[in-house]
C-alpha cells in the first residue's frame, strides 16, 4: 500500500476518535437552538441598533443644534462662569417688531421682559416692563432721547442699548439678553406642537376667536392673542399677562421630550429669528440645572399711571413702583436691597415739588415735565450721580424751578 495512504487513514481514524468536526470551535450546538434563545438574542440585537442609532441621531441632534447657536456669533462661546457655578442669573427678553404690520426697519423692543432665576431657592421672576414707560435712555450717542418710552432703546441701540436702559432704571444687573423677532412667534409656537393658555376673557381679533377659559392656540391664534389690546380692559397689562403666558407655555413645551422630534425646525427658527450672547452650552446648563426654577415662577409688570406729555400718551411709573420692583428683583438674585437713586427718581421729585403730581389721582398726568439733566440745581446736587447723561451740558442749568422745553421726537 502506498504509505501516504496509509498515513492519510490513519490521520482520519485519529479525528474519528477525538470527535473533532469541521468548524465545532465556533458552531453552537444544536441542542442550544431553542426557540426562547432565539427569540432574546433577536430582541437584543434589536435593541443594541436601536441604541447605537439613538446615540448616534442624539449626537447629530447635539452638534447640529450647537452648531446653529454657537456659529451665528463667529465660534464656540464658553459656558458662562454663572452658569457654570448654578448662581441667580438675569435675562432681558425682548420682542422685537420687525417684519410685523409690513415694518422693515429695525424698529421698537414690542415686548420687554426681564426674568431672574435662581437655582438655589428654586425661583423665578419674570416682569413685563411696559413698553410705553418713561425712563433714561442709555446708549444714546447724541443724547437725542433722553426721557422717552422704554421700547426705543432698541431703534436707537439694539439689545445693548435696552441692556443699559433697564439696568438704570431699576438697579438690576443683566447678565443676558435673548432677543426674538416677533415674525418667529407663530413658527415658534408651531414648533413646538401649540400650546395651552387660560384665556381671560372672550374676544376675536384678526379672525381668530378666543373664549374664556383653558385654550389650545396654534401659531397664528397665538400671535392674535398676544397682539390684541384695545378689547382687553386692562389695555397694555392686559397684553402683556398674554404674552407671558405664551412665552412661558412656549419654554415648557420647548424643554418636553415630546418635542425633541422637533428639533430641526426650532434651530431653523432660533438661528433666523433668535440674537443673545447666551453660548449652546448655556442653554444646556440652564435647561439642566435651572428647570426647578419654572415650578415657582412669579410674573408681574411695573404698574405706570398715565400721563399726557407734549401731547403724547406715556407711561410714568411712581418711585414707589420702581422701588418694589427692584427690590424683588434683586432679592431674587441674592442681593441686598438698594435704594433707586437715578433720572426716573429725579425726575418724579422734581414733579412732586414743582409740580404738585399726586400718585393716588386716577386721572391722567397733565402736568407731569420733564426737566433738563442740570435743571435744578438744589435737587440734582444733593442726589448726584444719575447715570451716563448726568454730565452733558445744559443751556438751562441757571433754572431752578421751570420745566424744560425739550420735546418728544416721535
Amino acid at each position: 500500500m502506498d504509505p501516504n495512504s496509509k498515513r492519510r487513514e490513519g490521520y482520519r481514524n485519529k479525528s474519528t476518535a477525538l470527535n473533532l468536526h469541521r468548524n465545532h470551535a465556533i458552531a453552537a450546538d444544536s441542542s442550544s437552538y431553542k426557540p426562547g434563545n432565539m427569540f432574546a438574542r433577536f430582541i437584543g440585537l434589536v435593541a443594541l441598533v436601536a441604541v447605537c442609532l439613538g446615540v448616534a441621531w442624539a449626537a447629530h441632534m447635539y452638534f447640529t443644534i450647537h452648531s446653529a447657536i454657537d456659529g451665528k456669533g463667529g465660534g464656540p462661546i464658553a459656558n458662562s462662569a454663572k452658569i457654570v457655578n448654578k448662581q441667580p442669573i438675569s435675562v432681558l427678553v425682548l420682542g422685537v417688531d420687525q417684519g410685523i404690520e409690513g415694518r422693515h426697519d429695525r424698529g421698537n423692543s414690542d415686548t420687554l421682559i426681564l426674568a431672574t432665576a435662581n437655582p438655589q431657592k428654586n425661583t423665578a421672576t419674570m416682569t413685563s416692563i411696559p413698553r410705553d414707560t418713561l425712563t433714561d435712555i442709555k446708549g444714546d450717542p447724541g443724547n437725542k432721547y433722553f426721557m422717552f418710552r422704554v421700547n426705543s432703546a432698541y431703534e436707537i441701540g439694539g439689545s445693548a442699548a435696552s441692556v443699559k436702559t433697564v439696568k438704570s432704571m431699576l438697579n438690576v444687573p443683566i447678565d443676558y439678553y435673548v432677543e426674538v423677532n416677533m415674525k418667529a412667534l407663530r413658527s415658534l409656537v408651531n414648533a413646538v406642537g401649540g400650546v395651552d393658555v387660560n384665556v381671560p376673557f372672550d374676544f376675536s381679533y384678526d379672525w381668530c376667536d378666543f373664549h374664556k377659559g383653558k385654550q389650545h392656540l396654534n401659531g397664528r391664534h397665538a400671535v392674535a392673542y398676544v397682539r390684541m389690546r384695545k378689547e382687553d380692559p386692562r389695555g397694555d397689562y392686559g397684553r402683556q399677562l398674554r404674552q407671558r403666558q405664551v412665552i412661558t407655555a412656549i419654554a415648557h413645551k420647548a424643554m418636553s421630550v415630546n418635542t425633541i422630534s422637533n428639533y430641526r425646525k426650532l434651530v431653523d427658527i432660533f438661528n433666523k429669528y433668535v440674537k443673545t450672547n447666551l453660548s449652546f452650552n448655556d442653554m444646556l446648563s440652564l435647561a439642566l440645572n435651572y428647570r426647578g426654577c419654572m415650578d415657582n415662577l412669579k410674573s408681574g409688570y411695573i404698574q405706570g399711571h398715565d400721563a399726557w406729555i407734549d401731547g403724547a400718551a406715556i407711561q410714568v411709573a411712581s418711585t414707589e413702583e420702581l422701588q418694589k420692583t427692584s427690590n424683588k428683583l434683586r432679592r431674587n438674585l441674592g442681593l441686598e436691597t438698594q435704594t433707586l437713586n437715578n433720572e426716573e427718581t429725579r425726575q418724579n421729585e422734581l414733579n412732586e415739588q414743582n409740580n404738585d403730581i399726586k400718585w393716588d389721582d386716577p386721572a391722567a398726568f397733565t402736568n407731569y415735565r420733564i426737566y433738563d439733566q442740570n435743571e435744578n440745581k438744589a435737587v440734582t446736587d444733593s442726589n448726584s450721580g444719575y447715570g451716563e447723561n448726568s454730565n452733558s451740558s445744559s443751556s438751562s442749568s441757571s433754572s431752578s424751578s421751570s420745566s424744560s422745553t425739550w420735546k418728544f421726537h416721535w
